[in-house]
């Protein structure tokens, strides 16, 4: 019976026991929860300085940072709500066999086998299976790979060979921290993305302007048809804006209209069965019941969005490392894991590239464990290579 301005610090906690602590259907990561106080923070500071309340349920200190420069820094506000970051042990990537088994067992529904299950079968299966493949291959974050553009993957060429790749850029409003980047799509993956668009999503597009499911959108913004490669869209009313200054919410807002100005489908790639945006919350409940179906099946895989998002840096890094060890076997001769750990460098710095942070550290965080267990990285590669004999094709 409480609004959000009336939470009190005992709140908080409770909150955090019921995100972090509770039953594992409505557990969030550490990482998760971090970036919900952040927002909440932010929140509750506006609502201080609008007088709607007298002060935030959150308590803040002061800490010292230290900068990159050698002895200098400076004092912090820090809230008392942020968990500390999670250790290198708790970063956890998925065997490309258990992936497998997800995609085939949980997303489609395939029996163990990979036999068709009569009356069982997931109407978004493979559309669910697709969007898994691309978090794996790519390391999209689960809210760039949402917000996807139909165009912008139209706009990507095809080669018509399954071991050549492109760069696809991608736009700064779509990307944490709005820094953009550039990321490797595997030509075999542009094309399953195409058959995607020509078959099920046309049938989405169908169903969402025959139930003029714009009616159904929060605030729709309503551009013309897409130029693919263009790095803007023309808003219905003719004003041209780049498409860099669009965040995500906003690009699940996009309505494409025909040249007659009446709305026809969505701009984003991903649709529902009645041609709706699938939001990020969507993907996690589907990866959610997938587990499930895994669980029951035998196999006790428990895998989210995120986790594919470190099986591609982790195998990403075992790729690069062993092109490194194919030319430089000296490196290894103080050891395997020593010289795992004296070629990490540039390989950390290109997946940091693939990946978009901001800072090696945060790199390392969940990779340099890597170069501490030899095993892993062999594994990796033996995985990798195995799996995408021919380049990319999953």
């Amino acid at each position: 019976d409480k609004t959000v301005w009336q939470a009190t610090r005992d709140d908080v906690e409770t909150f955090h026991r019921v995100r972090r602590r509770g039953e594992s259907g409505s557990r969030i990561s550490a990482a998760s929860w971090n970036r919900s106080v952040a927002a909440m923070d932010k929140l509750y500071e506006w609502g201080v300085g609008e007088g709607l309340l007298s002060s935030s349920p959150f308590s803040h200190r002061d800490i010292w940072r230290r900068s990159r420069a050698r002895g200098s820094g400076q004092i912090a506000v820090r809230n008392g709500a942020f968990e500390r970051r999670a250790k290198r042990s708790d970063i956890r990537f998925v065997t490309l066999e258990d992936f497998r088994r997800f995609r085939d067992v949980g997303l489609r529904g395939l029996t163990p086998d990979g036999a068709e299950r009569p009356g069982t079968r997931d109407r978004n299966g493979l559309r669910n299976a697709l969007f898994a493949e691309m978090l794996v291959i790519t390391g999209l974050r689960l809210e760039e790979a949402s917000f996807l553009l139909a165009s912008e993957v139209d706009a990507l060429p095809a080669f018509g060979s399954s071991i050549r790749q492109t760069w696809f850029n991608l736009p700064a409003g779509l990307t944490k921290g709005e820094r953009g980047r550039a990321i490797l799509v595997p030509d075999g993956l542009i094309q399953r993305l195409r058959t995607y668009i020509r078959v099920e999503r046309a049938h989405a597009v169908a169903k969402f302007k025959a139930r003029q499911g714009w009616s159904l959108m929060e605030r729709p913004i309503f551009v013309r048809r897409p130029v693919a490669g263009l790095a803007s869209l023309v808003l219905a009313d003719g004003r041209t804006v780049p498409l860099e200054v669009f965040s995500p919410d906003e690009r699940g807002r996009l309505v494409i209209c025909d040249p007659d100005n009446a709305p026809a489908e969505p701009a984003v790639l991903w649709l529902t069965e009645v041609g709706q945006p699938v939001r990020p919350n969507s993907w996690e409940m589907a990866f959610a019941r997938a587990c499930r179906r895994c669980q029951t099946n035998g196999f006790p895989i428990d895998i989210s969005p995120h986790q594919l998002r470190h099986t591609f840096a982790v195998h990403m890094l075992a790729m690069l490392i062993q092109r490194q060890l194919e030319g430089t076997s000296s490196a290894i001769s103080a050891g395997p894991a020593e010289g795992y750990r004296r070629l990490l460098g540039d390989p950390l710095q290109q997946v940091q590239r693939l990946l978009g942070h901001a800072s090696l550290e945060t790199t390392s965080l969940y990779l340099d464990h890597i170069a501490t267990r030899a095993d892993t990285v062999d594994t990796a590669v033996a995985e990798l290579l195995a799996l995408l004999p021919s380049g990319g094709r999953l």
